[in-house]
């Protein structure tokens, strides 16, 4: 998965993509094979070695995984509580720009119980981008999106990748989203790549079931 480029996963349910995302940051140990980021070898890395990999991660997880007794922006504030020595005032103000830029600033002090599923992945995703990470993995995100929604989370993460040089890996299953997001495509079945490249590589791919995949409107 190239650095400073967008990877998209795609594939039926249960094929491993989430899985991929969870032992790319470390939280799963692979029953064989080896893990890289960057130069670090995930697989083999002490405990401290591994939390300073982790730092240049961000992880927007599928079920968003909020602090249920903490403010929507006290989640947001959490990473960089953290991982650094700003004051409380930047912090907050970071915290603020981040829940802006994914529509969220109006939910600021809201806690996520009141929110709906939609906009706890917006306050997830935003978490994410706390700590402004070198590599963002992103889990759905646009699942319980709005169409309008959802093309706006997907510029917010293009222009990451253009402006700060971010490396995306999103898992999807919304078509659309894909082509808007991807540099490159990988198509995972039965816990292997079964094809990667652009859009219109998989579009042509000898293998049926990625082609009909890719001209599904939302994928299996």
């Amino acid at each position: 998965m190239p650095r400073g480029r967008a990877t998209v996963v795609l594939g039926r349910s249960g094929t491993g993509k989430s899985v991929t995302l969870r032992h790319i940051v470390g939280l799963l140990q692979p029953d064989a094979g080896r893990v890289f980021v960057d130069d670090a070898e995930v697989t083999a890395l002490s405990p401290s070695a591994l939390a300073a990999v982790r730092q240049r991660i961000g992880f927007l997880f599928q079920n968003a995984a909020l602090f249920d007794s903490i403010t929507v922006a006290e989640n947001v504030a959490f990473p960089m509580r953290r991982h650094t020595t700003l004051s409380d005032g930047e912090i907050r103000a970071r915290a603020l720009e981040k829940l802006a830029a994914v529509g969220l600033a109006r939910a600021a002090e809201s806690m996520p119980g009141s929110l709906s599923g939609g906009m706890r992945k917006r306050a997830g995703l935003a978490r994410a981008m706390a700590l402004d990470p070198a590599i963002l993995l992103v889990d759905e995100p646009s699942a319980g999106l709005d169409p309008v929604t959802s093309e706006e989370i997907d510029d917010l993460l293009v222009g990451l990748k253009h402006e700060r040089g971010t490396t995306l890996v999103v898992v999807t299953h919304n078509i659309p989203s894909a082509r808007r997001i991807a540099d490159t495509m990988l198509f995972l079945h039965e816990g292997r790549v079964l094809a990667s490249g652009t859009a219109e590589d998989l579009e042509r791919c000898e293998h049926e079931l990625v082609r009909k995949f890719m001209q599904s409107e939302a994928g299996g």
